[in-house]
């Protein structure tokens, strides 16, 4: 399936999601005829379907769709993708940053299709340690090219929310591959996207 926002949904799953919604409003207590959660079950039946529209997504699919050969040899940097997706202990959100970087070797990818890739694995059930290796190795494995860096920075709604409330805190993870596991070329790529680190 090519990358775009479910705009209509599978009648069959939002309905199965729509009376599961339902239970839960009753189990939470309150009463799901009332006027303000009238359509509540069926919203939320929606917007799960949309924040995890990537179980019907296929990113190498959408990277092939736009991979040119060129003999750029060079460091390409994407920053700042920002990205959401949902904490699969809690299902509650995490949100953050991506920044990208990848070595060509003959073979460049169109830049759109880097922040296309990253909604791809965010839009499931995650932890950010599986989203950053699963960018990664996507990248690594259809693209070839002579490195791969992702670096993910996000905050986490389980933590500020619920558990140990801490609003301040964020979580880095990267990964690297390539001429990335290079000491030089890491830093080089950590120096440019620095800047939006905290």
């Amino acid at each position: 399936m090519a990358y775009k926002q479910i705009d209509e949904y599978s009648p069959g799953i939002t309905k199965d999601l729509q009376r599961n919604f339902d239970e839960i409003i009753r189990g939470l207590g309150e009463d799901p005829s009332r006027e303000g959660l009238l359509k509540t079950p069926e919203r939320a039946a929606k917007a799960m379907q949309f924040l995890t529209q990537g179980y019907s997504m296929d990113a190498e699919k959408i990277l092939n769709k736009a991979v040119f050969e060129d003999s750029y040899d060079e460091m390409v940097v994407v920053k700042d993708i920002e990205l959401y997706s949902l904490c699969e202990h809690h299902i509650l959100p995490f949100f953050g940053k991506a920044h990208i970087a990848y070595i060509p070797n003959g073979k460049i990818i169109g830049l759109s299709k880097l922040p296309r890739v990253v909604d791809v694995f965010a839009r499931r059930l995650q932890v950010q340690e599986r989203l950053t290796s699963d960018i990664l190795e996507c990248l690594n494995k259809t693209l070839k090219p002579k490195g791969v860096a992702v670096v993910i920075e996000a905050v986490h709604m389980c933590m500020m929310m619920r558990g140990v409330q801490k609003q301040n805190s964020a979580t880095t993870t990267s990964g690297f591959r390539g001429q990335f596991e290079k000491i030089e070329t890491r830093e080089e790529f950590l120096k440019l996207i620095s800047s939006n680190l905290r």
